[in-house]
């Protein structure tokens, strides 16, 4: 068995981001992110040149075997032998995500948003979610909303649903709840499931979902 982690963080001030995915190593992913952001002119590192890169950077490092409970081995067991057997997928989300999601005002009214995962159990080799994608899975802006969000991260991603909250507020002067809910539904539409949460720069939260 393998772990690999992804995650992402976002300063809504600048729309400075920073990204990693496909990574074991680092015990802090969203510290990862945040290295990148802020001592590299890139935004998304990924698989082996990312470790590489949080090696140099100095941030702690744990072996393989850290990341590894005894929940998460009888997920990936219990996923396999349902895969093997042929049993219908029941949709027990704790089989599939393990997402860990932030968003934060702070007292001079800058956003910020982070977002970090180990994706779906048993996913396929090389497989990539929405987490730390931005404007999918995260997303910051101090004009309109900071987001982080979980669920079946392909849809996130085709829909752009951190961006697509932004634009709704901004263009269309949805409210936070109108945007978050508006574009949670349609996830449900195109067959996606999950949530999100989110803030606006006035403070108020939103928290839609549409699983179960």
């Amino acid at each position: 068995e393998t772990h690999e982690m992804d995650a992402a963080i976002m300063d809504g001030a600048t729309r400075a981001c920073g990204a990693i995915s496909g990574i074991c190593g680092p015990r802090n992913p969203v510290l990862a992110a945040r290295a990148v952001m802020e001592q590299t002119e890139h935004v998304f590192f990924a698989g082996e040149g990312a470790k590489r890169f949080c090696e140099a950077a100095g941030l702690e490092m744990m072996a393989p075997e850290w990341f590894s409970t005894e929940q998460r081995r009888k997920a990936l067991h219990d996923e396999m032998a349902r895969r093997r057997s042929g049993a219908a997928d029941d949709g027990d989300p704790a089989r599939k995500h393990g997402t860990v999601g932030a968003v934060a005002l702070d007292r001079f009214g800058h956003l910020a948003a982070a977002t970090s995962t180990g994706g779906m159990t048993a996913k396929t080799p090389g497989r990539v979610g929405d987490s730390p994608v931005i404007g999918a899975g995260t997303w910051a802006d101090d004009e309109t909303v900071a987001l982080s969000a979980t669920g079946h991260g392909e849809y996130f991603i085709r829909r752009a649903v951190g961006h697509e909250v932004d634009a709704r507020m901004r263009w269309a002067g949805q409210s936070l709840h109108e945007a978050a809910g508006a574009v949670v539904r349609e996830l449900g539409e195109i067959g996606g499931s999950g949530g999100l949460v989110a803030v606006d720069r006035k403070g108020n939260v939103s928290l839609p979902f549409n699983s179960p």
